[in-house]
């Protein structure tokens, strides 16, 4: 509690990911909070009931409690002054505004902050390690920005040493550009792949690598920082850094794998500069899982957090996250995953990942475009390829909020991209039309995967249920 300057506080947007996050750590940190949002939707509508965290909709100056000292605005489009009448009644206030990434800066700065920041891998990474010290009874504190099936919960205030924070290089809010996890401050960072992506924020990578540039620089000297090797950018990072670094990668770096065995459970041998460390087994799918379980254990190793059984251990019993290749049904035939699909590099790692283990089935895509990098005409060029390996791939109609910020392509454009060339597509846009195509192409040979960050149009639950009635186990 002492870190936190005030005794109450109010989250304008709570129904995001990070923002209830935060709000169940303030809450269990002894500060009084509340919190509003638009309309809210599951998981987090259900993350918000379980524990007990208030949230008014829709937005209204009401909302906001008499007396409250601090109002905790989240990054959405639509949370300005301008256009919210809330937002507008906060900055009226006079109290503090701030946001998530200034909260999570102020809770972590009196214990050993553990970064964990890159393009793709990060949420995973520090759902990995918070369960691994967890196992270890070392007691972490942590925030991750998705609903985790282990450890359970996104967040989560310990007794121990170390604060685990999954590191955000998107602006911390409308009123300050800077990355989110430059407020922070990192006694040790871990840094996952990097690959161009947030291209209506960075539009060159020059622009994109900067922040990640000063991420490094706040790193004290005795900080330890740990490297992928794995993302297109990240040569180009780690040639352009002059401090000590850590490496790790599938195939080259300090800490690599080798003697992949895939199956249900999937088998592998951590090695550092040549010899082996620890034999490790996971439920989770793909070769990207298996680089985020490369870098936290290199990380944990080599620093002596945790002995090597111990992390193997807490590796084998990783549940994974929702929404990052999470089944969605045990009670049909029929494989069906949903991979966050937020960019290009989590897609391709996705189907990767499916034609991995289900190569003998035919694999159908359900995309939504729904994140501005994929709606984006600069980044058509995506859409050449991305779907490489997939039988058939059938498109949800793009978000709209924000269309009007960017050159924004419409599904047409996407469907005509993709099938130039060469891939077999279709587009969706009304929720019982699109169950009925997706359900003729399904069948004991096929596997699903969804991949948006939004929410398809309810397919994600209506598919599995089709499923289950014609294909039960």
């Amino acid at each position: 509690m002492a870190s936190f300057p005030y005794k109450s506080a109010h989250f304008i947007g709570i129904g995001g990911v990070g923002m209830s996050a935060t709000a169940k750590l303030l809450r269990d940190s002894g500060v009084a909070v509340t919190g509003s949002d638009q309309a809210v939707y599951p998981p987090i509508s259900d993350v918000l009931r379980d524990e007990g965290l208030v949230c008014h909709t829709p937005y209204d100056p009401q909302n906001i409690p008499g007396g409250v000292e601090c109002v905790v605005i989240g990054k959405n489009a639509n949370l300005v002054p301008e256009t919210n009448a809330e937002v507008a009644a906060a900055f009226a206030r006079g109290c503090a505004i701030l946001s998530f990434a200034d909260v999570l800066g102020l809770l972590s700065r009196d214990k050993t902050p553990v970064v964990i920041a890159g393009s793709f891998g990060k949420t995973t990474s520090v759902s990995l390690i918070a369960h691994c010290l967890s196992e270890a009874e070392l007691d972490p504190s942590w925030m991750i920005g998705a609903v985790p099936l282990s450890p359970p919960g996104a967040a989560h205030v310990g007794q121990g040493e170390y604060y685990l924070l999954e590191g955000d290089e998107y602006p911390s809010s409308n009123t300050d550009n800077r990355s989110k996890f430059l407020h922070y401050h990192p006694a040790h960072l871990i840094l996952t792949p990097l690959a161009h992506d947030h291209v209506n924020v960075f539009p060159t990578i020059e622009s994109y690598l900067a922040p990640f540039h000063q991420l490094v620089e706040i790193v004290p000297d005795d900080g330890a920082i740990f490297a992928s090797t794995g993302g297109e950018l990240s040569t180009q990072f780690l040639n352009a850094i002059t401090r000590p670094i850590v490496t790790y990668g599938i195939s080259s770096g300090e800490w690599q794998v080798r003697d992949i065995v895939w199956g249900e459970r999937t088998r592998f041998t951590i090695t550092r500069r040549g010899e082996d460390v620890i034999r490790v087994e996971t439920v989770q799918l793909g070769l990207h899982n298996i680089e985020n379980m490369l870098g936290i254990g290199a990380f944990v190793l080599s620093r002596n957090i945790v002995g090597a059984e111990k992390f193997a251990s807490a590796m084998a019993s990783f549940k994974g996250i929702k929404r990052r290749l999470d089944r969605k049904s045990s009670k049909t035939r029929i494989p069906i995953f949903e991979g966050f699909g937020s960019s290009y590099d989590k897609a391709r790692s996705a189907i990767a990942a499916m034609k991995q283990h289900f190569g003998d089935r035919r694999l159908i895509v359900v995309f939504e475009p729904h994140t501005f990098s994929w709606r984006n005409r600069s980044t058509m060029h995506w859409y050449d390829d991305v779907f490489e390996g997939a039988a058939k791939t059938f498109v949800w109609h793009p978000a709209e909020q924000g269309a009007t910020t960017h050159e924004q392509v419409t599904q047409a454009d996407i469907v005509a991209r993709i099938r130039a060339a060469g891939y077999d597509v279709t587009a969706l846009s009304e929720p019982q039309a699109a169950l009925e195509a997706i359900g003729a192409a399904l069948g004991d040979e096929v596997a699903v995967l969804f991949l948006t960050s939004g929410n398809l149009g309810g397919l994600i639950a209506s598919v599995p249920e089709l499923a289950e009635t014609m294909w039960p186990v």
